[in-house]
């Protein structure tokens, strides 16, 4: 009983982290317009502090990883959530357009270290058959951040000053090392054969396939949620500050996704509920483009996609876990690369056309063309899995003739 509640405690510490994590990612996308009047800069500018956050997670995820070979899993969450704290609350003292670019992209170093590595322990920590569901604790603390964190940063943000956002991330960082130094038990080095043999997984293709999966795939969120304030303000005709009542709707929609795929996860393979959930965000984004300019039915839509889109999270990170036997915290921590690599491509191309004075429902046009691409991409490793299956028995047919 003891242990099944300290394992509670730890996945609560997780949660806690991916709390932090997703409110500072997430919420820059709602004081967009106000960061880019206080630094004087263009919206598509501003932009950049998310792709800088995004690289930031990119660089960060393998090398901090790669630490894993040396340090046990709990120092390594520790030390990570520290970094985090420091770099998170920097960026809300920076003055101008380089220096809060470069405190996001150094915030952004742990992220995908934190989740990946964090992935694998939810899995440890879980009982039997149920790692799916502890993965979904986990990331459910970035998906309340999205109810809770980033609304009310956003309404700060907005009501009084961006820093505010950055500082309250900075409080949740604190929150979080206290979490995950009192409830994180002793985890072993997972990684016996250190950094060299870790490094063999990336001789893996259908990693890479996954990768890509990831990257374009959830893309297709990233441009649509981006430029979310412009196209309430601008294209649905709210005042400013409807945006944090929006994004709350969001992020619930993000909590029921979050668990929903992770149910989807239990009752099909990993890859089929990817290809139902980029299937899904292909038609809602196209519908979104039909009903920006309904107030009521913009609501609806931020809501939906919103649980569409998260719904995509848990069985990416399962099947990159099963296809990275071995070095599964590296293979893990690169999904968190992919995933920021879709956030930074997603907001970059969507704002192209918008910068091109296409105006902003093209953002999620852009966004349906990557959730298609992820689609044909992972029907494509669901027929080559199932032929190799295919082959393999009937290999084993003819060697037990």
């Amino acid at each position: 009983m003891g242990k099944k509640t300290s394992n509670k405690k730890a996945l609560i510490s997780l949660a806690i982290g991916g709390f932090g994590i997703g409110m500072t990612e997430f919420v820059i996308m709602g004081i967009l317009p106000d960061v880019a009047s206080a630094l004087n800069i263009t919206i598509p500018q501003a932009g950049h502090f998310i792709a800088a956050y995004a690289l930031g997670v990119v660089v960060g995820a393998p090398i901090l990883t790669s630490l894993s070979s040396k340090w046990p899993a709990h120092k390594l969450l520790l030390g990570l959530m520290v970094w985090f704290t420091i770099f998170n609350t920097l960026s809300a003292f920076a003055e101008s357009y380089n220096s809060l670019l470069f405190f996001r992209f150094l915030s952004g170093l742990p992220h995908g270290a934190f989740f990946g590595i964090g992935a694998v322990v939810a899995g440890k920590l879980a009982a039997p058959g149920k790692s799916a569901q502890a993965i979904a604790i986990m990331f459910a603390g970035l998906t309340i951040a999205n109810v809770i964190g980033v609304p009310l940063g956003t309404y700060l943000g907005h009501h009084f000053s961006w820093s505010i956002s950055f500082i309250l991330v900075g409080i949740v960082g604190i929150m979080a090392m206290f979490s995950v130094y009192r409830w994180m038990p002793s985890i072993p080095k997972t990684s016996t054969g250190g950094l060299k043999k870790d490094l063999l997984v990336f001789k893996r293709r259908e990693l890479w396939v996954l990768i890509l999966l990831t990257t374009v795939g959830t893309g297709g969120f990233f441009a649509w949620y981006s430029y979310i304030a412009p196209l309430l303000t601008n294209v649905s005709g709210y005042p400013e500050s409807m945006v944090s009542y929006a994004m709350i709707l969001a992020g619930l929609g993000m909590v029921v996704g979050n668990f929903l795929g992770a149910k989807m996860t239990e009752m099909f393979t990993p890859m089929r509920a990817v290809v139902i959930s980029l299937s899904m965000m292909v038609v809602v984004l196209l519908i979104n483009t039909v009903v920006a300019h309904n107030p009521i039915g913009i609501l609806v839509l931020t809501f939906i996609i919103g649980m569409i889109s998260f719904s995509v999270s848990t069985p990416l990170q399962m099947a990159i876990i099963n296809a990275s036997k071995g070095s599964e915290m590296l293979g893990s921590s690169m999904n968190q690369s992919a995933f920021n690599m879709g956030n930074a491509s997603g907001a970059y191309l969507a704002g192209l056309p918008i910068a091109m004075g296409f105006g902003v429902t093209s953002a999620s046009y852009i966004g349906a063309v990557l959730a298609g691409t992820g689609v044909l991409i992972a029907v494509t490793i669901v027929i080559v899995k199932n032929k190799k299956g295919i082959l393999k028995t009937r290999f084993r047919r003819l060697a037990f003739k």
